[in-house]
Parts: C-alpha cells; structure tokens; sequence
C-alpha cells in the first residue's frame, strides 16, 4: 500500500512537472522563467449558448486587454470551454471560430459535444487545462453563473498551502432510480438500496480542485468512470484518495435578494444562481441585474493580492 501510494505521488509529480513543461513552451518564448498561474477558470458552455456567453462578457469576465491584462498581472485564466459537434467543421463549429476570432476567449477539446457527455468533457478539459497553464487552482462553473472574480479567488487562497483539496457547495442528493426522470442514473444500483444517497460532493454550477488532483484527472483519466451526472462523477474520483472536501456556502449564493443582503453584511458571494433552475434563471435576462446588485466593487479584482 505504501509503495502504490508513492507511486501514485510521483505520478502527480509528473504530471505537475509535464504541464510546467508545457506552460514554459506556451508562455515564455526566452525560457528563462517559468510563468505559474493562480487559478484557470473554464466556463462550460455549449453550441447553442451564444447569448449567454455574451451576457457574462458584459458583466463578471473581463474582455480583450483586461482579459491578458488579468493574466499577466493576477495569474488569473478565464476561457469559455467546448468541444467539436458529431459533424467536425459543420456549421456549429464554424461559428464557435467566428466568434474565437472576434473574441479570444475559448479553450476548444477534443471532445464531441453532448448533454450525456458532460462528465467526459470535464476529464478533458481538466487534462486540457494543466496541460497548457500550470496553475495552484483549476475551476469548472458553467456560462448561467454570476462569479465574483476578487472573492473566488481569496476563497480559493485560504486553502493553497493543501496538496489535495477540492472545494465547492458540497450535497448529498438522491440517486434517481427511475428512468426518464431528470439525473436519472443507470447505474443507481452500485449506491445501494433505492431511495439512498449519493456521496458528498461538490455541486456542478461551479467548483475547484488543486493541482494535483488535476494531475491526478490527468494521469488516470482513461480509467476513471463516468456516471450520469459529471458532479458526481467527479465527486466519485476523489472517493478513494486522500483529499480534503471544502464546503463553502459563498460558492452557492442564491441571486438577489440572498446575494445581495449577504453583501450588505459584508459577506459578498463568490457565486450566484438559482438552485430551482441549476444557474440563474433566464440568465440572459437577468446576469445584468445580479451583477449590478450583487457584484463587488470593480475594483476590487485589481486590487486583490492572491
């Protein structure tokens, strides 16, 4: 046991030293230094999102030079994430160029686009995202999500000195048995008798995990299985090894009014959104709103020290 740990440690090693590698040759052209990020973030989102990928453009992402800007003085690297459609070089991905060329701001996988395919899109885009930034921290939260970016990350650096932690709203929904019934699981009998519940786990709508255990995603990633519901999935890949759960309630905020009495107490969200909708409902229409009422102060990201 003590042996497979150790080789499991180096493994991550590895993998960690495999992704400096790769953050070197991307970003430091001179190779003197090693540029190390803070925390990259991928907003999830999908062919049929062009509207909302703008309504957070407009309000908590920064767009074009503050983007590098953010980058380069904050470590901080937001990029919206997908895929290919099942026809490579169709119309979908066509337009996913058009609006790369205009904006910068996307992380493309190898990957096939598909709602039943969100658990393997999350392998990839952790095994993606170490690969190109070597950074302490690697965020997933999806396009219907308000962030606010200064309180996520002095969040996240409470926890930096932890090897293997993994932090988010942590629940313990039930496991749907029936079919045709939202997040049903196939696989509901491996949880025990019907009617039980899931393991902890961090809520889909936005969490994080250090270095190392997106090294660990990224070493064993062929062998790890994928269950219905890609938070669970993820959830279910840290079940086995030594890894510290972080249940913070700023990452779960529900939109205003709750997001916004909280900041009146001085206990600004990290993240809102709409547990009945799993984001904010009619997000398009509403990110604005939350943003307005709930958002820190501008200024608070560029004068945040992580």
């Amino acid at each position: 046991m003590t042996l497979d740990n150790e080789i499991s440690i180096l493994e991550m090693k590895l993998a960690a030293a495999k992704a400096e590698h790769q953050s070197l040759s991307n970003d430091t052209p001179s190779g003197n230094s090693k540029r190390k990020y803070f925390m990259v973030i991928g907003i999830n989102t999908a062919f049929s999102s062009r509207k909302r990928r703008d309504s957070v453009r407009e309000t908590w992402m920064p767009k074009g030079e503050k983007r590098k800007k953010l980058e380069k003085e904050k470590g901080i690297v937001i990029r919206f994430v997908i895929g290919h459609s099942s026809t490579t070089g169709g119309i979908l991905d066509k337009a996913i160029e058009a609006e790369e060329m205009a904006h910068g701001d996307f992380l493309r996988l190898e990957h096939v686009e598909g709602y039943m395919e969100l658990s393997a899109k999350t392998k990839a885009y952790f095994t993606t995202a170490i690969e190109l930034w070597d950074a302490e921290f690697y965020v997933k939260v999806d396009d219907d999500v308000h962030v606010n970016l200064a309180t996520l990350g002095m969040a996240l650096a409470a926890h930096r000195t932890k090897p293997r932690v993994y932090i988010g709203c942590m629940k313990s929904g039930p496991v749907i048995a029936r079919k045709g019934v939202r997040y049903h699981e196939p696989e509901y009998w491996k949880f025990g008798e019907v009617g039980n519940k899931y393991f902890r786990h961090a809520t889909g709508q936005l969490y994080a995990i250090s270095k190392d255990l997106a090294s660990y995603i990224s070493i064993n990633q062929h062998v790890l299985h994928k269950y219905a519901n890609e938070d669970v999935s993820l959830g279910s890949w840290f079940i086995g090894i030594d890894v510290e759960h972080v249940d913070d309630r700023r990452l779960c905020c529900g939109t205003p009014p709750d997001c916004e009495w909280k900041a009146q107490l001085g206990n600004i969200c990290a993240a809102s959104f709409d547990w009945k909708c799993s984001g904010i409902c009619k997000s398009v229409e509403r990110i604005a709103e939350v943003h307005k009422r709930c958002g820190e102060d501008e200024n608070a990201l560029w004068s945040a020290s992580f």
